[in-house]
Parts: structure tokens; sequence; C-alpha cells
């Protein structure tokens, strides 16, 4: 059987404190096989919060924590500074990615792609476990699918354990990426990122993007529910449960579902497929 996991993010407030202590609670009753903290975008120093959170989950939750690492804000020594309070916090798990363009946020010059801090870190700190991200339908900035192929071959082989998808709505577009890796000799395991789209500024915000394709199937349920958040939210979820039962069924390496930090909606995920996966954590 298969692992499903999840994401949580830095809350920006005391209120959204106290929100995703409730949700990590919830979380931890579910048994997954590790919760990822992502970094804040809204404070200079940005692994604080992933740091204390990440403790959190490692040690109050006891469930095993991923730390986000973003690459092209983090210098050398920013890197040493968060490994050592990591390890401190018995976290010896990290997700490396080179994080997006930030107009207001300063860039590093030590790392200026994923690659460079996953090889820094396999090299220097070889009791980590790395995992890297990808891009099922290509990354914005990458040229074509050879072009990503290529940079991800090069992330997965300076250290990489495993993967872990950015979302996607169509399952075949994982399944063709899988089999391309494959053909490539990417051998690591490839986990699926799921997102349920649950609302309008979901959605919206993902068409902007322009980077995840949007089948008709999904389409249609925006059509019909734009103005019924209700009806929405709960096709969303069900849209959502529909592509990780296809997946588990078709051998998907992992699921790591992208929470928003809502307990609510992870589970009602869960009580459709939780018997699909491992319960007890890695």
């Amino acid at each position: 059987m298969t692992n499903l996991s999840y994401e949580v993010f830095p809350p920006n407030s005391t209120v959204g404190n106290e929100h995703l202590c409730q949700t990590l609670a919830t979380l931890k009753k579910l048994q997954p096989a590790f919760i990822s903290v992502t970094c804040s975008s809204k404070t200079a120093n940005l692994a604080q919060e992933t740091v204390r959170i990440a403790d959190k989950v490692q040690n109050d939750c006891h469930v095993p924590a991923i730390a986000h690492l973003p690459a092209l804000y983090l210098s050398k020594d920013d890197v040493d500074s968060i490994l050592a309070k990591l390890k401190v916090h018995n976290v010896n798990r990290v997700l490396v990615l080179r994080g997006d363009e930030r107009p207001n946020l300063e860039k590093k010059n030590d790392f200026r792609h994923a690659s460079d801090l996953v090889d820094y870190i396999h090299i220097n700190y070889p009791e980590f476990k790395i995992t890297g991200a990808c891009y099922p339908e290509i990354h914005p900035e990458s040229k074509n699918m050879v072009d990503e192929i290529a940079h991800l071959k090069l992330k997965v082989d300076a250290g990489c354990d495993q993967l872990i998808t950015q979302l996607f709505l169509d399952n075949r577009n994982y399944y063709r990426f899988r089999e391309i890796c494959t053909i490539a000799g990417i051998n690591v395991p490839i986990i699926a990122g799921i997102m349920p789209i649950i609302n309008v500024r979901q959605a919206t915000r993902i068409l902007k993007t322009g980077s995840v394709t949007v089948p008709a199937k999904f389409q249609s349920i925006l059509s019909k529910y734009k103005d019924k958040p209700v009806a929405l939210k709960q096709a969303g979820i069900i849209y959502a449960i529909d592509q990780i039962v296809d997946l588990v069924t078709n051998d998907v390496a992992g699921i790591h579902l992208y929470t928003m930090n809502q307990a609510e909606t992870t589970c009602q995920i869960h009580r459709n497929i939780g018997a699909l996966f491992e319960t007890k954590s890695a």
C-alpha cells in the first residue's frame, strides 16, 4: 500500500496560528506518513516559522516533519543555521525547491538552482533526507519537457531521495510525466501532489497561472457551481477524491495533499480514501 501525507503553511497571525494548531491536532489523528511545512514569504527570516512548526509536527504531533527550503533566498550560512536548528529538533527531512520569484524578498547568490542546494546538503549533511519538487506539466520557466526533465535529473542525481509534484487536475499528465521520468533514468519515488479546489478564488488563481491544465470535466464543475459556494466546495472535494482513487489504483508512490490548513476538508477526503493507505508513520 502507498502512503498519504499533508502540507501545511505558516500562518500570518495569532488567530491563524491557533487555527493551525487545531489543524495539526486533527492531522495527527489521521496518521500521515509525514507533514511538510512551507516557508513564509512575509518575514525576512524565511525559515524561522518553518522550523518552529516543523518542531511542533515532529515532537508534539510525533509525525515526521519535512521543512521547505527555497534555494534562491538562502545563503550557505542560512542553510547551515537552519539545518543545525532542525537537527536539535530531530527533524532530518527537507524539501528543496528553487523558490518562486518574489519581488519583496532579496535573493542570495549561493544557490541559483534547487540542484545547487540539494548538492550542498547531500555532501555536507548526509544525515538529511532530501525531497525535491517537480512539475508534471513543466515549470512555467522551462522551455519544454526535454529541458524540464534534464533539470530534474540533475537535481535527482545531486541527491534527492524522492519527488513531490506540483498540483495537477488531469491524472493523465501525471502518468505521462512518470513514464518520461522512467525513460530518463529518474528512478526515485514520485509522490502526487493533490490540491482540492473548493472555492472560486482558488480556481481563479490556478487559471491565471496557466501552468495547470484544467480538464473539461473540471471546467464544467466551475461553470455550473461558480455561484453556489457550498456545492462547489463539495464538488471540488469529490473531484480530488476521484483523482486520488485513480492514482492509488495505478500504483502512485504516494499522495501529498495540499491542505491549505483546512482540517475539515482534509477529514472529508480522508473519510472516503483513508482505507487505501498505510496508517503507520514512516
